[in-house]
């Protein structure tokens, strides 16, 4: 029987390199029987300096037999907010936007031609044993009530193991340059990897509860 597998992929940041090094090694590891789901947990863009490309390879769609899913981040929303009002373009930039912006340049492309893709793109992800999210979830809230500044901006309090009721949480967005970390009801993903050059993709089957089954670096 072909394995049902999910990838999760955290905060690249603008780092291209690190995202073809993904997929290459997501395809590797399935192999051609496996159903493939690939979720990629938000923030794409800011800081490392290929934003540009990683959002054209987004939009290009997956290989064949595999389905992605895109979230959104909240270094996305920035870009967003920035370009509804221009007065937030200083506080963008300084958050990794002129990187963003620089990526741009000489491509002939502007940063106005993926807006409508950005903001189309989800802020959660739930299926059967799971959540992905940018950030994190309120534990109190249903998943359908769920505010997306905090499913984008959330931090969990440090030690904080749970997840939303039966569903183990998968999220970006709180950098462990060691991690990811591993609790019994979530897992945070974010490496730092636009920095440290080090991506952690998780493993999950889709027909096991709980947390990743394996870990895939990426360097």
């Amino acid at each position: 029987m072909a394995r049902d597998l999910t990838f999760a992929v955290a905060d690249l940041h603008g780092r291209f390199d690190l995202l073809v090094g993904a997929l290459e090694a997501i395809g590797a590891y399935a192999g051609a029987d496996a159903r493939t789901h690939v979720v990629f947990l938000g923030d794409y863009i800011d800081r490392g300096p290929q934003s540009r490309q990683i959002l054209e390879r987004f939009q290009a769609g997956p290989p064949a037999g595999a389905v992605w899913t895109q979230l959104k981040g909240n270094h996305e929303d920035m870009m967003v907010q920035a370009a509804r009002d221009p007065s937030l373009m200083p506080w963008w930039s300084r958050n990794g936007g002129d990187k963003t912006l620089a990526s741009y340049h000489g491509s002939g492309i502007s940063p106005g031609d993926d807006l409508a893709w950005i903001e189309s793109l989800p802020c959660i992800h739930v299926d059967q044993h799971r959540v992905f999210v940018h950030a994190g979830v309120d534990p109190a809230v249903p998943l359908e009530a769920q505010n997306e500044k905090v499913l984008m901006n959330k931090r969990y309090a440090s030690g904080f193991a749970e997840g939303h009721r039966d569903r183990h949480v998968v999220h970006g967005h709180d950098p462990h340059e060691e991690g990811p970390v591993l609790y019994p009801g979530r897992t945070a993903l974010d490496t730092l990897a636009w920095r440290t050059g080090r991506l952690v993709v998780a493993v999950f089957d889709n027909a096991v509860q709980g947390g990743p089954v394996d870990l895939i670096e990426v360097h």
